[in-house]
């Protein structure tokens, strides 16, 4: 098969050229290239507006690609090794609903880490599918939730014969890897798929010394947010496709809940990002790596911050570190990592990626520069300076091993009754409660309510952690089975 050129762009190409038509629009959007709202054009430009445009021929329909946007994709594909690439429009939360959708139908087991993101399980509320979890291993002086143990995998397979994927995070938000080619290998071999939620690993595409790729380990689906360390738009990624899965089928289900009005904003600025990684990604990503052992050094020198990378791994539940996360922990200063987090940005104007109970993750990628970084780091030295405590009393876990009930779906759709939070121990959650970011439910739809679990919401909640997920915005109340 010949190579293509990953120095095109198709999708640019073709709205540079519709630009130089000078068409005249009498179709959507109606803003008409910029000219209806003056305001929106002098904030966001000229430039970002008159790209701004429907489908139409010549720049091709996302929902069914045949020209420009069939040879981005084809490009996108050839780029991260897989078997076909589609541009997601609706962020790496559509792409991780389409791959759980497209292996499991209502009733179909599905095992999966329970640290996933809420958009693993929404998609099992969408589709009806049944969770199988593997808790994942727990390193208790960090307090984080690792990857998945392969004796787990193995157990939760031989105890579901009948389960149609896995689903492995890979790698997690602090940077956490699973063996995922042995976990791909042992499910194939009871048939099953390997879907991986990579919303945090583009880089590993294009990256030497880094973690394995999900379609170098021979993955089936693979989620790819190329919006956080690839550079494209916010909203913007891609799912990639590998062996013997269905193209046609996967569009299907990507087109029951992606938008029929895919912004060529989000598609052109993955197709370029897509250009520039496959032309200079090595090199980047070389940087990105300097870049983060650098900081890593340099914040374990200050004393009190443990930034953590390789020294961890074992062989299975951390089977390999991605050494472009800074991920810090902060318990031996008396701070938790969200109090780090509001403190460097209200104090410092520093905004990192987030903060939980005892960690920090500050985010390096393509755009950052060595000053940023030694700000960073002088910054953290000052915190440690005038903000440390006694550490007594902090908390020192994230993950609590959920008590299943009940399928997400089933619980989510049942009839409910409303409960403040305190008096909700022992009840059925028929919500979700989680810290945003990173947005791994703390409670999902079927899940035991107990007192550890109020515990650790109302000490979250104390700390400044953003909780989402309820219907009451406050996080005073909380939805439960109704009756139960």
């Amino acid at each position: 098969m010949t190579r293509l050129s990953q120095e095109r762009a198709p999708i640019l190409e073709a709205l540079n050229q519709y630009k130089s038509m000078r068409v005249v629009p009498f179709d959507v959007p109606g803003h008409k290239r910029g000219k209806g709202n003056r305001e929106l054009t002098d904030f966001l430009g000229e430039q970002c507006l008159t790209v701004d445009v429907n489908s139409m021929k010549p720049l091709d329909n996302l929902c069914h690609p045949v020209s420009v946007i069939k040879e981005a994709e084809e490009l996108a594909a050839d780029a991260f090794g897989a078997r076909h690439a589609f541009f997601m429009v609706n962020g790496t939360t559509s792409a991780v609903q389409s791959m759980v959708m497209s292996t499991c139908k209502k009733g179909d087991k599905i095992i999966m880490p329970r640290n996933v993101h809420r958009s693993a399980i929404n998609a099992l509320i969408l589709s009806g599918a049944i969770p199988v979890y593997v808790n994942p291993g727990v390193n208790k002086a960090l307090g984080i939730s690792l990857g998945m143990a392969l004796a787990d995998v193995e157990r939760a397979i031989l105890e579901n014969p009948d389960a149609k994927a896995v689903l492995v995070n890979n790698p997690t938000y602090y940077g956490i890897c699973s063996n995922l080619r042995a976990i791909t290998e042992l499910a194939h071999r009871h048939n099953m798929l390997v879907l991986a939620d990579e919303a945090h690993g583009t880089h590993f595409y294009f990256g030497d010394n880094l973690p394995v790729s999900a379609m170098a380990a021979g993955a089936d689906m693979a989620a790819v947010s190329m919006h956080k360390s690839g550079g494209s738009l916010t909203q913007s990624s891609f799912l990639l496709i590998n062996n013997a899965l269905s193209e046609g089928h996967v569009r299907q289900i990507i087109n029951l809940t992606q938008t029929t009005s895919g912004s060529y904003l989000l598609m052109s600025s993955l197709d370029i990002s897509r250009r520039n990684l496959a032309l200079r990604g090595r090199e980047i990503f070389e940087k990105v790596s300097e870049m983060a052992e650098y900081a890593r050094v340099e914040i374990n020198k200050i004393g009190g911050y443990y930034a953590f990378s390789r020294e961890l791994v074992n062989g299975d539940t951390i089977y390999d570190f991605d050494v472009t996360k800074l991920s810090v922990h902060t318990l031996e200063i008396g701070l938790a990592g969200i109090e780090i987090y509001d403190i460097l940005r209200d104090e410092y104007d520093i905004q990192i990626e987030f903060g939980d109970i005892g960690n920090f993750l500050a985010y390096i990628s393509i755009g950052d520069r060595q000053r940023d970084l030694e700000r960073l780091v002088s910054s953290l030295s000052e915190i440690k300076r005038r903000f440390a405590k006694d550490k007594t009393g902090m908390l020192n876990h994230e993950y609590i091993d959920p008590l299943v009930v009940m399928a997400p779906q089933e619980a989510f759709y049942s009839e409910k009754e409303s409960l403040p939070i305190e008096r909700s121990a022992g009840r059925v959650c028929v919500e979700f409660v989680m810290c945003y970011p990173p947005g791994i439910p703390i409670l999902a739809p079927g899940e035991r309510i107990t007192t550890e679990i109020l515990d650790y919401i109302e000490y979250a909640k104390g700390k400044g952690c953003f909780l989402t997920g309820t219907e009451d915005s406050e996080i005073e109340r909380i939805n439960v089975l109704k009756g139960e």
